[in-house]
């Protein structure tokens, strides 16, 4: 069987090479002239809002078969992390950091929320004793996929199965606790994992199970709107930004602490969630209470970087070590199964520099055009007509600014 990815859990997403098919600068021009003339097309051609029209569908019925595969699922994965080999080489350890981490932002791209389906805690939790207090939003969401970064990418030994293993428990009894006290809504707004998936979610074309299509665009806009909102994607970016620092070699020659590690990882979020805030609220022509709304109103438009950001850092880890991590869940309990022999693990992407350096260039330029689309259609709809071109200035120069520091972290060294 192909070795497990082992000691590689704890700075994934870093495989292949650094080198670019074109010099680096290039690249970054390239990249950020790509954004400027989409937003001098967009402040020219685009003067009415094309995607404000689309409203949020009811949630469909949970679907009955994919919860009982996602209990099945859930189970065989427990029983591997608990019961298998306390190494690196346990099948529920890789399966948690590739398949349900990594894997969960193109089976939400592909699928829809199928997450919602899939749930076992959704399943085996009723309709909630008290009411879901809405001013809590996003947050517990946002703490929790904080937790859950920090712990991959800043705890002492991410790769550690019984740091793992504690960490999938207090998961486990909060979502279950939360289930029962609150419903349905608390995997709306509280569960990490159910809240990425159905924020990526509203970018698929499919919907309602598979019954109509719909332009992603338009699905952008429907991202409920709710406080921490904006915190959870500074996390999901922030986090996957400092990924790729904390691989490069001005990071690796320093000896730091934990306390290090976790303090940069934080500012990381912060900074990424600041920044835009004020990047958002940079225009006049609106009251107070208007501009405070600005950044939950404009978050959406984070949502394609966030998607090609994950793709561009994390396709080889998904790809190559997900075939390992495969392999490794058919024999939960270490005992050296292998009920499809001992097949050969590929990698076609780190053995071809070139084309994984195109892939993470257009997967950056490409989410980053997606987010200017995106912020540009709903600024026509909150801002004054004598605003709409200044009143996105700053957000365009952040923007630029996503996108130089993004393919600068994805191709230092």
């Amino acid at each position: 069987m192909p070795s497990a990815p082992g000691a590689g859990l704890a700075a994934h997403g870093i495989g292949g090479s650094t080198d670019l098919p074109i010099p680096f600068i290039y690249a970054m021009v390239g990249a950020s002239w790509a954004l400027t003339i989409s937003f001098a097309v967009l402040a020219l051609a685009w003067k009415e809002p094309r995607f404000q029209d689309e409203r949020a569908d009811p949630e469909p019925p949970r679907r009955p078969w994919l919860a009982a595969v996602g209990l099945l699922v859930t189970a065989w994965v427990l029983v591997a992390l608990y019961a298998g080999p306390s190494d690196p080489s346990n099948g529920g350890l890789q399966t948690f950091y590739i398949f349900v981490w990594v894997g969960l932002v193109p089976l939400a791209l592909v699928a829809g929320h199928v997450w919602r389906d899939l749930s076992p805690w959704r399943t085996l939790t009723g309709r909630g004793i008290w009411t879901y207090p809405e001013r809590l939003g996003y947050w517990p969401a946002a703490v929790g996929l904080f937790a859950f970064v920090w712990l991959e990418l800043a705890s002492p030994d991410p790769g550690d199965v019984s740091a793992v293993r504690t960490w999938v428990a207090v998961y486990v009894i909060a979502m279950l606790v939360g289930g029962v006290a609150f419903g349905p809504r608390w995997f709306d707004r509280a569960d990490p994992f159910d809240v990425y998936s159905a924020i990526v979610a509203r970018m698929s074309p499919v919907v309602r199970g598979g019954r109509r299509s719909r332009n992603p665009l338009r699905g952008l806009t429907t991202v409920p709107v709710a406080p921490g909102l904006v915190p959870v994607l500074a996390v999901l970016l922030g986090s996957t930004a400092y990924d790729s620092f904390s691989a490069s070699s001005f990071w690796q020659r320093r000896s730091l602490s934990g306390l290090q590690h976790s303090a940069t990882l934080l500012a990381f979020c912060l900074v990424v969630g600041v920044l835009f805030v004020a990047a958002s609220m940079a225009t006049g022509g609106v009251t107070r209470e208007q501009r405070r709304a600005m950044p939950g109103l404009l978050a959406h438009s984070l949502v394609p970087i966030v998607v090609g950001y994950v793709f561009a850092h994390y396709l080889t880890y998904l790809v190559e070590k997900g075939q390992a991590a495969f392999l490794a869940l058919l024999d939960p309990l270490g005992r050296g199964w292998a009920p499809l022999g001992d097949p050969d693990v590929s990698y076609f992407l780190t053995e071809h520099t070139s084309t994984l350096a195109a892939l993470k260039v257009t997967f950056v330029v490409a989410g980053h055009v997606l987010a200017v689309v995106a912020a540009h259609d709903r600024a026509l709809v909150l801002l004054p007509r004598a605003h709409r071109l200044s009143g996105q200035l700053a957000m365009l120069v952040l923007m630029v600014a996503y996108t130089f520091t993004g393919l600068y972290l994805l191709f230092s060294v």
